[in-house]
């Protein structure tokens, strides 16, 4: 006998719905075209117009130019792949203009919203002459730069005399960026000269340049002080759309040079807004509604003052709020369409119907955003389109109406139901009709009446209560409608089963599944374990498992337990005369399953809301969940942050920066694996938050402020359009100047001013800023502008010749002051020659010595010193002269003779003699050195013999050199000795470079 047995109740259902690939839908939009500018100077005279949808027919493209359909067939120059429209040897003449794209399909049609194709060019200036300017110093002038034919914006700058010599803007002179005029609030005598003015487009980066305006001085005198006169302003009325960056230019001339101040008339500026450009421009990021307002910007100077006020409107284009959904609805019933959307102005209404404009009639209402057809009929289905519309844009949304008018069907009959005794059940009736139809159940085929225990619920779903055995039969559903009638028939069997004994172990632990049987001793009994109903091959799961069996027994153990050795575990008993199966179900716990797919659902610029499904929590409740980010430039994964729901926000995170998401789960028995990762997302941007480090500056060029730093990485950018502001100002002055930086690897910037003076203290900060706005500056630091090059030359200039081919000079600095020296240079150069064909030659820092060599015996030479800096070079000292000593003997020691008695050696030869043109000789230098190595010994002597006392054991090689003012002479010829005790030899070493032993004695000592 087998006792492995419960009870247990159990259900079983089989509904079949149809594949949604096989129903057909309306045409969806995947991509819309964009708007485009086109360079006209392209060599591929192209323009690709892209449009794709999804639809079931796949659905066909016409396109339509300004609201005329494009007859691709019959003008060569269109042509359409797919939904794309290829525009060949496109023109502006022709081409200009908004484009719509329509997808069509049996279902209905969807008109795309309209991008506008825009050409890009740059004309040239005029050829002709422009006439001289001219003014009297002290008084303003504007230079008109008239720009050529040009699409779309352009960027202007000025030339002064010649390029790459650019106009620098101050708060004397500015370049309008709405004119492109160059205005000069009070003319000096450095601004006279030849002006051109240079354009720039910003989508092709052609250039061009006008001729020159020459700008001249009168003679007439010079213009006495006047107030001010505003001669570039903005508009009277500014429209910009909401999020841009405004620009307002406002710039006076005058004498002195008026200062610009701005002010809200109604409220304060943005704390974003930023004054360029000597605050003749008030620039607002990221504009908002709220920033509308009347602005003033006034000029001012010691004779007067004069203002002038513009209106600021933002506008914003439609955005959605809701909108409209594909909808199914039964013919004759309302349909009821409703999208509403934001924008200013506020939006007006229209609707499409296959992308022909629908108009009010009996059953059609339209008001405000609602479409209401009452009494739907089968001609009304098809693709409608909301269109929420101001003058500065549209925004389209598209469904699909459905009208349904169908003979019920069932997905699939009969349907087969086995249900437990005592439990309830529940017979579905869910055909597909449309309008809804009647419904009726039968058993066989006897009408159902409803009762306490059976009950007709409102969904046609027939439910029995305790159901019993007398329950069991064919219930039939009967559904019908004006088009036609269709039955349900579900087989119900109501059953008495079994459960398996339940066993539960923990992953690692070790269990034994016994079975035992009882049986005639007479007949032999097999056991068969099994797995899920299949045979257990206990060798192929790596010792996991051991069987042993004895007459009545097998018994299975089953170590370190894996989640995957969960299951129904059988063990079959078997004689000759018959078998018995028992069965139990084996439960593993273990640490969770990786969690579902991981969605973000909101991005913000440091936050992600996520949701999850949980996985398989292995028999433990999950107890806490880990949200793990990761970035490009993460260590690893991080843990933002901790809980137990299936949704989290994770905090902390860096603007405009891509993060993948993943969770872990964690239970009672362990922490599992991570979910796969969540797609990668990037947050929002936000404006910077770190400033950049390390601020220091210095060197440079003659009037030149150079500022560094440390660029802000990537990381902490928070955005596109990645900046750095440098601000500075001169010690003791309140007003800072600003100036941009747009190149987010950018670590230095220059300015230069002629009228600042070398060393001139500045205080200095760097901030940054993106699309979104202005960011935190740096501390304040003080930085030097640019030192001059040396004033003064060094004095005390001094020379003397230290050998025929050497120079010592030495100096003393110059006085302290700007243009400090950071070393010298000194020239040499024969008294014959011109200075540039002599020698240079340079020491850095504070030396103020020089050795000269490589110099000509006998020969005087003139020798003058300068200063350098990074700058420049400083003036050259007054050259002085000086002579090499003359030139050393040219020849060497002749008729060397030694004695070597053991280690010593007495060395001896005939003294040389000076030319008439040579140094004289003033003693001889002996050097001496081992065979084999480098390093020399030196003994000096006045006389022409020595005795040197060897080191005992070796190979000695030895010279010798007259030495004279002049330096040393020739060297003699090279004797070798070797050293041994007891000897006694003598050698003679001609002229003919020849040693003959004369006399070798041998000394027994």
């Amino acid at each position: 006998t087998m006792t492995l047995w419960h009870y247990f109740q159990w259900e079983a259902r089989i509904f079949f719905e149809p594949r949604l690939s096989e129903l057909g839908f309306g045409p969806v939009f995947i991509q819309e075209p964009d708007d485009a500018i086109f360079s006209l100077d392209s060599d591929d005279k192209k323009v690709i117009m892209n449009c794709e949808a999804r639809g079931n027919p796949v659905p066909t493209y016409s396109w339509l130019i300004n609201g005329t359909i494009v007859d691709a067939e019959a003008d060569f120059r269109y042509s359409l792949i797919d939904g794309n429209l290829i525009i060949h040897n496109a023109s502006e003449a022709i081409d200009y203009g908004r484009y719509q794209c329509r997808a069509e399909n049996s279902i209905g049609t969807v008109q795309s919203r309209d991008a506008l194709l825009q050409f890009a060019y740059l004309g040239a200036f005029s050829g002709r002459a422009r006439g001289a300017v001219s003014v009297r110093e002290g008084q303003g002038v504007v230079l008109m730069c008239a720009p050529p034919p040009h699409s779309p914006e352009i960027i202007y700058s000025w030339v002064f005399n010649e390029l790459p010599s650019f106009v620098a803007e101050d708060s004397r002179r500015f370049i309008s960026q709405e004119t492109g005029n160059l205005y000069i609030s009070k003319v000096q005598p450095s601004d006279v000269g030849s002006y051109v003015c240079q354009v720039k487009n910003t989508v092709t980066n052609a250039r061009v340049l006008s001729p020159p305006t020459p700008l001249t001085l009168k003679t007439d005198g010079v213009m006495g002080e006047y107030e001010p006169k505003i001669e570039a302003h903005f508009p009277q009325t500014v429209l910009a759309a909401k999020g841009i960056t405004v620009r307002l230019e406002c710039f006076a001339l005058g004498n002195p040079v008026p200062t610009i101040t701005w002010r809200k008339m109604s409220g304060n500026i943005p704390k974003k807004a930023r004054l360029r450009k000597s605050q003749a421009v008030l620039e607002i990021p990221n504009i908002q509604l709220e920033d509308s307002g009347s602005y003033e910007c006034k000029a001012e100077n010691t004779r007067g003052g004069t203002a002038f006020r513009g209106h600021l409107q933002v506008y914003t284009l439609p955005q959605w709020i809701s909108m409209i959904n594909d909808t199914q609805l039964d013919s004759g019933e309302q349909l009821h369409w409703e999208c509403r959307a934001t924008g200013k102005p506020r939006p007006t209404y229209r609707w499409l119907r296959n992308g022909e404009p629908l108009n009010s009639q009996s059953r059609v209402e339209m008001v405000n955003g609602e479409l209401i057809i009452h009494r739907l009929q089968q001609a009304d289905s098809g693709m409608y389109q909301c269109i929420a519309e101001n003058k500065y844009g549209a925004i389209y949304s598209s469904a699909e109406l459905k009208i349904l008018a169908s003979a019920p069907v069932f997905s699939t009959n009969p349907i087969r139901l086995i249900a437990t005794v005592g439990k309830d059940v529940s017979l579905e009736c869910r055909p597909r009709a449309s309008p809804k139809p009647r419904i009726s159940w039968r058993k066989n085929d006897r009408r159902v009446q409803p009762s306490r225990r059976i009950m007709l619920l409102r969904n046609n779903t027939l439910r029995i209560i305790n159901s019993s055995r007398s329950d069991e039969g064919s219930y039939v559903c009967r559904a019908e409608n004006q088009f036609g009638s269709a039955e349900l028939t579900t087989v119900l069997l109501v059953k008495v089963t079994s459960l398996p004994i339940r066993v539960e172990v923990t992953v690692g632990e070790s269990v034994v599944l016994s079975c035992k049987v009882t049986h005639d001793p007479s007949l032999d009994v097999s056991f068969l374990w099994l797995l899920n109903n299949q045979p257990l091959n206990t060798q192929q799961e790596g010792g996991h498992f051991e069987y042993i069996q004895t007459s009545s027994t097998a018994d299975l153990m089953i170590r370190s337990i894996l989640l995957k050795h969960a299951g129904k575990y059988g063990c079959r008993a078997q004689t000759s005369a018959d078998s018995v199966l028992a069965e139990a179900e084996l439960l593993v716990r273990g640490p969770p399953g990786p969690p579902g797919v991981v969605i973000v659902e909101e991005i913000t610029d440091t936050t992600a809301t996520l949701s999850w499904s949980h996985g398989v929590d292995n028999h433990s409740p999950i107890t806490t969940y880990n949200v793990q980010a990761r970035s490009p430039v993460s260590l690893g994964w991080q843990t933002p942050v901790t809980g137990n729901m299936e949704s989290a926000m994770a905090v902390e995170l860096n603007p405009w920066v891509e993060y993948e998401f993943r969770v872990v789960a964690t239970n009672g028995i362990g922490t599992g694996d991570p979910s796969t990762p969540s797609r990668a997302v990037r947050t929002k941007e936000a404006v910077p938050s770190v400033a950049p480090a390390n601020v220091r500056g210095g060197n440079g060029r003659r009037h030149e402020l150079v500022i560094s730093w440390e660029p802000v990485s990537e990381e902490f950018q928070n955005g596109e359009g990645f900046g750095y502001i440098v601000a500075f100002r001169a010690n003791g002055t309140r007003g800072w100047k600003e100036k941009m930086v747009t190149s987010a690897d950018s670590t230095t910037y220059k300015y230069r001013d002629e009228t600042f003076p070398p060393l001139t203290p500045f205080e200095v900060r760097v901030g940054v800023y993106n699309n979104k706005g202005d960011g935190p500056f740096s501390e304040v630091v003080t930085v030097f502008s640019a030192e001059g090059e040396p004033r003064e030359p060094p004095s005390e200039v001094q020379a003397f010749a230290i050998s025929s081919s050497e120079i010592k000079v030495m100096w003393k600095p110059p006085n302290p002051g700007p243009g400090r020296p950071q070393g010298y240079e000194v020239s040499s150069w024969k008294d014959m020659e011109q200075e540039e064909m002599g020698k240079k030659k340079r020491t850095m820092g504070n030396e103020t010595t020089m050795l000269l060599t490589g110099l000509d015996g006998n020969t005087q030479y003139l020798i003058s010193v300068k200063g350098f800096n990074s700058v420049g070079q400083g003036p050259a000292s007054s050259p002085i002269k000086i002579s090499t000593k003359k030139n050393a003997p040219s020849l060497p020691p002749g008729n060397l003779m030694w004695i070597q008695e053991g280690n010593n050696v007495s060395l001896s030869w005939d003294p040389v003699k000076a030319r008439d043109n040579e140094s004289e000789v003033i003693g001889y230098k002996v050097l001496l050195r081992q065979e084999g190595r480098g390093h020399s010994q030196v003994m000096r002597t006045p006389n022409s013999a020595v005795v040197l006392t060897l080191p005992e054991g070796g190979t000695y090689i030895i010279e010798v050199r007259a030495v004279s003012e002049g330096g040393e002479g020739a060297a003699s010829a090279q004797v070798r000795v070797l050293t041994s005790s007891g000897k006694r030899s003598l050698c003679v070493f001609s002229d003919l470079k020849m040693c003959t032993f004369d006399v070798i004695i041998v000394l027994a000592e």
